[in-house]
């Protein structure tokens, strides 16, 4: 495999993980925040909609059809959570539909194309394909590893793909628990 598509491939990968945790799952579930600062699964997927669309979108001058407003918005995280009349099914299509231009993107473009991401540093702010594939598959997997503690606190699954998924044995996940506190205990 040529080093664009492995690399494509590992994106592919991570964005997966991103829709499968959302599975199984009810409306409150995906949108609550479980963190001090709100993250949620349904607001990690939108985050990284629009995160697809910029760097694959506008970084190379191939902007996203019908970009969502909250893309333009002045508010502040905007972008890390559903508003009430933001749908999964919604936010799952735009997650869709923004990978498949950032696939396009990827298919059509040489790793050695360059773009511009105009709100970085300067000695930063021109970027290669190649630099932007890295960059996502690092964001992505970032996200999903959040989304896979999150999934773990509201169900008790866990699992890095949905092969993979290991059941909520809450007997072996409490004696682990156990032992591991125990462990830290001796540096309290």
């Amino acid at each position: 495999m040529r080093q664009k598509e492995t690399l494509h491939q590992y994106l592919a990968d991570a964005r997966s993980v991103m829709v499968w945790k959302l599975d199984g799952l009810s409306e409150y579930e995906i949108r609550r925040p479980l963190t001090p600062h709100g993250t949620n699964l349904l607001g990690l997927v939108k985050h990284l909609s629009g995160c697809e669309i910029g760097y694959f979108g506008a970084v190379f001058g191939r902007p996203f059809p019908d970009p969502p407003a909250w893309l333009s918005s002045e508010v502040p995280d905007v972008d890390m959570w559903a508003q009430p009349d933001e749908t999964r099914e919604g936010i799952l299509d735009l997650y869709r539909r923004a990978c498949a231009h950032a696939d396009r993107t990827i298919r059509e473009l040489e790793l050695d194309a360059t773009g511009e991401v105009a709100p970085w540093p300067p000695e930063r702010r021109h970027v290669t394909l190649q630099q932007i594939l890295v960059h996502m598959i690092a964001e992505t997997s970032r996200h999903a590893g959040h989304a896979d503690i999150l999934r773990e606190l509201v169900d008790g699954s866990t699992g890095r793909l949905p092969t993979e998924e290991r059941p909520a044995d809450p007997g072996y996940w409490t004696a682990l628990h156990t032992r591991i506190e125990a462990a830290a205990e001796g540096f309290r």
